[in-house]
């Protein structure tokens, strides 16, 4: 029974730290909007979450596209490394510019304003289901005298 329920919350705190690792890849992408020659990066969330939670169902399901994210064609060629623990970490990716700047940097402001209020939003829906879903099982498990 406790597997059960480590297994949900396991998931909701991988989603959490990818949310947040993307969040700071978004925010250095901004910090650097100036910097000559600096190439944004991201990566695909959804493909980095099936990648971290796949040890904890088993084998990774279907075998999707890998660019399958909201900035899809905007993303090109991505570079593997490993997080401090071990595991393998979200694919980073250089954004493809829309326009070719001066100084060779590749930061498109409206494209991560937007990347960065989707990822807030999509973190703070995140933590609302973890709270409703501990809610929940603290009424369940409450004895009927503890009204």
């Amino acid at each position: 029974m406790i597997n059960r329920l480590t297994h949900a919350l396991d998931f909701h705190a991988q989603a959490l730290q990818l949310r947040a690792e993307r969040q700071r890849m978004i925010a250095s992408n901004i910090a650097n909007a100036d910097t000559p020659g600096y190439q944004a990066r991201d990566f695909n969330f959804a493909s980095a979450l099936r990648n971290a939670t796949s040890g904890l169902r088993g084998a990774p399901a279907g075998g999707t596209s890998a660019m399958a994210g909201t900035l899809g064609s905007d993303i090109a060629a991505g570079v593997m490394r490993r997080a401090a623990d071990g595991r393998p970490a979200p694919d980073l990716q250089y954004a493809i510019p829309s326009q070719t700047s001066a100084d060779s940097n590749t930061v498109d402001m409206d494209r991560e304003r937007a990347a960065f209020v989707d990822n807030s939003v999509n973190y703070e829906a995140t933590l609302r289901f973890v709270n409703g879903s501990v809610r929940t099982l603290l009424e369940a498990m409450k004895s009927p005298n503890q009204g």
